[in-house]
């Protein structure tokens, strides 16, 4: 009955968006105000029915209910309750369910935090949203239906969720992944809002920061956690390697980077604004590739879901649907709305600008790539493989041209600014830079160039905007020195360039310094990597609620000093069989020390063994989190919270603003 309950409210969820697409959107048209005030309730009706929905599947998996097909593909009763309960989006109905309430819940918070926007302009945000809804809702039912019945034949005990996915990471991952994803909804409807009321100016951009701002800050902490899980889980000790699903949730970030950035620019000096608008269409219409590429089979990954050419086709005809239409849209209306603020090229607007740039041609580069080996494949040209190589090799280098303007954007003046002035506010900073490129990589094994470059530009980044910080607090910028006076975006932007420094210094230092030792060894013996002995004390089993385990016990000395004991496992799961690696690791600011288990080797207790030496690999996940935390951060500005009083509706065919 539960399943049913649950199949039901789905059904009113898409009833409910249907009508939020409609009714709000036909009163924003004949300006009929009884209309478009039912948009905030309707949303909150749509949210409440769909995570009436989820709840039930949650209830199904929970109960071990295995009349449920996805239920008993996903899941078992041996299964963990904490893993029961993350099951419900390890798998492909699962997560789309997950998908829509997650929108849903955009679609709430905006109609709930946005009572001092304008009625006319709420409504076609939420009516924007609605049609969004429509469309994965309507995914979810017609091909993805999460309450389909196994009956009458059903099974005594289900197949086990994917022993990649039991893990605590791939709890809080997708999530995380999706409330940004889904995020981009948010200013892509404010985006095509916009451009229904022909009004594009400084409370537009201000209205659709924020949500921007949140939005990518869960991409970003979510794709952070999927770089973490990887690192620790699949036993490599690799912790990015360009897979085509990681590249799927990272244009989207880069697009939204861009678009960021973009936003500041039109909100304080009114430009870019058409620009900003087609980086909002564009970083949405990535998460949506991003969900074609996860579920249509096209892509062979530990990550995707689905493998239905169905599925696949709905998508991308609702892709075309969105990317088309919002595309003509704003070819009919941008034009009207375009920029006419002048800026000097030695200026803040003109740094932003070639921000921009570097994002959309890394954005553009990383979809070359993933797309190619699809493309030739769909062409009949054989099979093509774009890996590592081509990636770094294109992406690398763009990052590193735009490390060096962001040690003069902070420091940098809107409208018109000077070389002298430049220099003689970043002398300083840059000798400072220098300095510490010369000297710090001695610290090493070795001296190398590579990290000596990564230390130049995080630091000239980071003496940057210490130099902004004094500037700001001293009172040299005119609006008197005190830190009460630096605002939460202000901080924002510092945690995340300090972030985007400390991931380049994590990157390089762990891509250069990493020590890898692959080698047999039995109990008894030992092995010195990078200063460290690891000695192998013995092996035993061990038994888990759902998996039978050999752990392999290690003890790392240091200088004679005992500073860690490991644990490895080679597990086997009891449901399917499944035999999986479990890497044991001494985690640490500076250097982690990393133990996976191969295979038994022989009859004597020898077992491959992978160690490994990853000198500041935590850096780059500590660098994520601070830009993370800046892009929430900064939505607690108050003029964020200061919008401008509800205006009342003008009459039909009033000419708006531009």
């Amino acid at each position: 009955m539960i399943p049913e309950i649950g199949h039901f409210a789905l059904i009113l969820g898409l009833a409910l968006a249907l009508v939020l697409t409609v009714v709000p959107a036909w009163g924003a048209w004949q300006r009929n105000v009884s209309a478009m005030s039912l948009a905030p309730g309707l949303a909150m009706g749509m949210l409440a029915m769909v995570f009436i929905s989820f709840v039930c599947l949650c209830i199904a998996f929970l109960q071990d209910d295995f009349s449920v097909t996805v239920v008993a593909s996903n899941s078992n009763s041996l299964l963990p309750p904490i893993y029961k309960f993350s099951a419900v989006w390890g798998n492909h109905e699962g997560s789309l369910l997950l998908w829509g309430l997650i929108l849903c819940l955009w679609t709430a918070a905006v109609a709930l935090f946005s009572s001092q926007l304008p009625l006319l302009v709420l409504s076609r945000v939420l009516s924007v949203m609605g049609a969004i809804a429509v469309g994965f809702l309507s995914f979810s039912l017609l091909t993805s239906n999460p309450f389909a019945r196994l009956l009458p034949s059903v099974p005594a005990d289900g197949n086990d969720l994917n022993p990649l996915l039991q893990d605590p990471g791939l709890i809080i991952h997708p999530p995380l992944l999706y409330m940004g994803y889904v995020g981009f909804s948010v200013a892509f409807a404010f985006a095509i809002a916009a451009l229904l009321g022909g009004r594009l100016d400084a409370s537009w951009a201000r209205w659709s920061r924020p949500w921007t701002n949140v939005a990518w800050a869960f991409l970003t902490l979510g794709i952070m956690l999927g770089s973490w899980w990887a690192y620790y889980e699949l036993g490599w000790g690799g912790w990015w390697f360009w897979d085509p699903v990681e590249n799927a949730s990272f244009m989207p970030w880069l697009a939204g980077t861009a678009l960021l950035h973009s936003l500041a620019v039109t909100e304080k000096r009114g430009l870019f604004k058409s620009w900003t608008v087609l980086l909002a269409i564009f970083a949405f219409s990535l998460s949506l590739l991003g969900t074609f590429m996860v579920r249509s089979g096209v892509l062979t990954s530990v990550h995707a879901f689905a493998t239905d050419p169905a599925r696949g086709l709905f998508i991308l005809v609702f892709l075309a649907i969105v990317v088309g239409g919002s595309l003509t849209l704003y070819a009919l209306r941008a034009p009207a709305v375009s920029s006419r603020v002048s800026f000097s090229w030695l200026s803040r607007e003109s740094l932003l600008l070639l921000n921009n740039v570097v994002f959309l041609v890394a954005t553009l580069t990383v979809l070359f790539g993933t797309l190619f080996p699809l493309i030739m494949d769909a062409l009949g040209q054989g099979k093509y493989s774009v890996g590592p190589p081509y990636f770094n090799a294109v992406f690398v280098p763009l990052m590193a041209l735009m490390a060096p303007f962001m040690g003069i954007a902070p420091i940098s003046r809107w409208k018109r600014d000077s070389g002298q002035r430049w220099k003689a506010e970043l002398l300083v900073p840059g000798i400072a830079a220098l300095a510490c490129a010369v000297t710090l990589p001695l610290f090493g094994e070795q001296y190398n160039l590579w990290v000596a470059l990564a230390v130049l530009l995080a630091a000239w980044v980071v003496f940057g905007m210490a130099r902004d910080f004094w500037f700001r607090v001293s009172g040299r910028s005119g609006a008197g020195g005190s830190l009460k006076r630096l605002t939460p975006s202000y901080w924002g932007m510092v945690l995340g360039h300090l972030g985007f420094a400390a991931c380049v210094v994590g990157v390089v230092a762990t891509s250069q310094y990493s020590i890898e030792h692959d080698l047999k060894m039995s109990p008894g013996e030992s092995e010195t990597l990078a200063g460290y002995e690891f000695r192998f004390v013995e092996v035993a089993p061990v038994r888990g609620p759902n998996f039978v385990a050999d752990e392999a016990r290690f003890e790392v000395y240091r200088e004679g000093r005992n500073i860690a004991k490991l644990a490895p496992q080679k597990r086997r799961y009891l449901a399917g069989g499944s035999v999986m690696t479990e890497a044991a690791i001494d985690p640490g600011l500076f250097r982690d020390l990393y133990i996976a288990m191969g295979e038994p080797i022989g009859e004597q207790g020898a077992w491959a063994v992978r160690l490994h030496y990853k000198p500041m690999v935590r850096w780059m996940w500590l660098g994520a989190i601070f830009m993370g935390l800046g892009g929430f951060i900064t939505v607690m500005d108050k003029r964020y919270r200061s919008q401008p009083r509800r205006a009342a509706v003008p009459a039909k065919g009033a000419q708006y603003a531009r």
